[in-house]
């Protein structure tokens, strides 16, 4: 391992990249873990084979190849299906404590119901979790990360009560086969995203263009549902003695100036979009945040709607969300500038009508090589002290962060990226005293990234998506990534040879 080390530093002085002096030099704690990450429909592939079921992004890429950059899908992706050895060696080379994946619903239940169930994908799974314990590696998994099965979409999907009833169902089928070696798990990926993106605006499967209606409904029925897994794995399979948490995004908001009116914009929007999942579940009164629930219900009202468009919790619904996870698992990427703005006529509802601020970015932010990922490290920083002032002493796992750089070997942009946001987290720990337990960088490697198919490179390794054989190769990042986790803290020079 020093040998790489020494080999990748040299190829770092070559291209005449340093790290910033203020990279902090403290320690990561004891305990502290790291891992890397993925998602099923993003990396699988096989999306037809040995009985999987269809999902939501089969049928949206297949019907609408033009909603993708590229008009690509997820049917072959990076084949981790067929190359499960090989993932399993480079995480080992990466010397991460955890990985963290997702499971497709349609593979384990390809009809959406547990009255059919898959034995190849159960023997797919169980697999996987064997050769990563065998490994040392922990193994973190995701219940869903936005690959509904078709079927159960036909019958209303997220915008459906019953998806509770069919959540759990299928939540127990996966405690029973899986939970005897898997001790940390989560029930849903970015609720936010899925909800805004793929009920409210569209350019998501199910492609529902509904705002401001269908999303709300989807992440009301997405919460009580999460609500009933937690207390199903307390009541039945607490035994198992596992984590059970749920996954949220949430950028920053910078107010644009210091007026009383952008103060307050700004906040409006991060309660809008972190508080509309974590207000419910970590704070001491339970419920969405107060701004949210007036903001639109003023709206409704005025567009002549009897009632907010926002659905009500019953006070027993309250109560039962309320506490029910064991962590707080936070994807953050970036940043925005936020300012007031009028109220828009009234019309069409939307969520953006809603929240009623204008988002914009500084150009002089270093970019990704897509919008809207830009390099703002102060702003992860600003994140985790808004969670534990708003969530409390909550357990807090990053289970995302990463940079979009080019598609290159010496990805100096997400090196950059990830000593920058790093070296925030450690401060938070050490200075907020924030309760920061682990950090999973995304992604272990390049994949379907959703409506940019293959265009964006986000992975610790490069897949070659010319090569049928899908070829893995690490990246100068990947190798940093290792020295960190070797020495539990951050290189104070890459140009010390």
């Amino acid at each position: 391992m020093e040998t790489i080390t020494c080999l990748f530093l040299l190829i770092v002085v070559s291209l005449g990249f340093e790290i910033n002096n203020n990279v902090s030099q403290k320690r990561f704690p004891d305990g502290f873990i790291f891992g890397t990450a993925s998602s099923s429909y993003q990396t699988e592939g096989a999306w037809n084979l040995d009985g999987k079921g269809e999902n939501i992004w089969d049928r949206f890429t297949h019907d609408h190849p033009e909603k993708i950059a590229d008009g690509s899908n997820g049917d072959i992706a990076a084949d981790s299906y067929h190359k499960l050895d090989e993932d399993i060696r480079l995480l080992k080379n990466l010397g991460v404590d955890f990985y963290r994946f997702s499971l497709s619903w349609a593979r384990i239940l390809p009809n959406g119901f547990p009255n059919k169930i898959n034995q190849a994908g159960i023997d797919y799974y169980n697999e996987l979790i064997d050769k990563l314990l065998e490994n040392n590696i922990m193994p973190m998994i995701t219940m869903y990360h936005w690959e509904l099965p078709q079927k159960l979409h036909l019958l209303g999907g997220f915008t459906n009560p019953l998806i509770a009833d069919w959540f759990e169902a299928y939540a127990k089928i996966v405690f029973q086969h899986f939970g005897d070696r898997v001790k940390f798990w989560s029930t849903f990926n970015e609720p936010r995203i899925m909800c805004s993106f793929g009920y409210g605006l569209g350019t998501f499967a199910p492609g529902i263009e509904s705002s401001g209606v269908g999303d709300y409904l989807c992440a009301h029925n997405l919460l009580k549902a999460h609500a009933r897994v937690y207390h199903m794995y307390k009541k039945q399979f607490k035994y198992q003695k596992g984590k059970i948490g749920i996954v949220i995004d949430c950028h920053w908001s910078e107010p644009a100036t210091q007026s009383d009116s952008d103060i307050k914009a700004a906040e409006r929007m991060t309660q809008f979009s972190c508080g509309w999942i974590t207000n419910p579940i970590f704070t001491k009164k339970g419920d969405y945040p107060k701004v949210m629930k007036d903001f639109v219900k003023a709206r409704s009202l005025a567009e002549g709607y009897n009632t907010s468009r926002l659905p009500e919790f019953t006070k027993d619904e309250i109560k039962y969300i309320r506490k029910s996870s064991d962590y707080l698992g936070l994807n953050h990427y970036m940043t925005f500038m936020v300012a007031d703005k009028p109220a828009d006529p009234i019309g069409d509802p939307s969520q953006e009508k809603d929240i009623q601020v204008a988002t914009w970015q500084d150009p002089s932010w270093p970019p990704g090589t897509v919008y809207p990922f830009r390099s703002t490290p102060w702003g992860f920083r600003k994140v985790l002290k808004w969670l534990k002032d708003n969530c409390g002493d909550v357990d807090i796992y990053v289970t995302e962060n990463g940079f979009p750089d080019a598609f290159s070997f010496e990805d100096k942009g997400r090196i950059s990226y990830l000593l920058g946001y790093l070296s925030n987290l450690l401060e938070s720990i050490y200075i907020d005293k924030v309760k920061v337990k682990a950090y999973t960088a995304w992604s272990f490697m390049d994949y379907f990234e959703w409506y940019s198919g293959y265009t964006v490179g986000f992975g610790l390794h490069y897949v070659n998506y010319t090569d049928p054989n899908r070829t893995r190769i690490p990246r100068a990042s990947a190798r940093i990534y290792t020295d960190i986790i070797k020495n539990r803290k951050l290189p104070s020079s890459l140009t010390y040879l």
